[in-house]
């Protein structure tokens, strides 16, 4: 476990039209958050999702062509291997109320929408790869 303390927060509207993931990206790097927590609500013209496989020990791509309410957007920041690392989670509810998740990847087009972000300060959140799982886990 590791105790963080709250940095700077940040209330952003994401323009229309902008790759959400990458938006995200721009935002921590252009306020120089290397630690923190977001969460965002509102609506996109498309999406691309991913899902872990756990026995292929790989992502698989889901692409939904089609205007969503972006109900929930949760993620967080940290590093690996220098580089800063987005990692999110979306939920997202189509026309007839039906709801799809998994992880945000590039692709995904804001129509509208509200972002919180909130900076750690005083501790670095790093990644380093988990063989058992495959992926990249917090080395906390």
């Amino acid at each position: 476990m590791v105790e963080v303390k709250g940095g700077k927060e940040f209330i952003e509207k994401v323009e229309y039209g902008k790759d959400l993931l990458g938006f995200i990206e721009d935002l921590v790097k252009k306020r120089r958050v290397k630690a923190g927590i977001l969460t965002a609500i509102g609506a996109v013209q498309e999406a691309k999702i991913k899902y872990y496989d756990q026995k292929g020990k790989r992502y698989r791509s889901l692409r939904i062509d089609e205007p969503m309410e972006l109900l929930s957007c949760v993620g967080n920041v940290s590093t690996f291997e220098g580089d800063t690392i987005i990692h999110c989670h979306v939920v997202l509810g189509d026309k007839n109320g039906r709801a799809y998740g998994g992880h945000l990847d590039y692709g995904t087009r804001v129509f509208s929408c509200e972002m919180y972000l909130r900076e750690f300060e005083g501790v670095g959140l790093k990644r380093k790869y988990d063989q058992i799982t495959g992926l990249n886990l917090l080395d906390i």
